[in-house]
């Protein structure tokens, strides 16, 4: 599981899947593409939420 945190917005689109195509043409891709793996290791270093989830059956 991973937390979304203030400034991933860019990275991510609503359902929160990864962008994998620059926001604009002015970026270089394989730019883009070093960003984002940089993103989603961060992602893996904060794989244990702070916050504890509940499921309610």
């Amino acid at each position: 599981m991973s937390i979304l945190r203030r400034g991933d917005e860019k990275f991510h689109y609503s359902d929160g899947s990864h962008k994998w195509i620059p926001p604009g043409p002015e970026y270089d891709q394989a730019v883009w593409d070093e960003q984002v793996r940089q993103h989603k290791q961060a992602h893996l270093r904060n794989e244990h939420p702070k916050v504890r989830l509940q499921r309610l059956v």
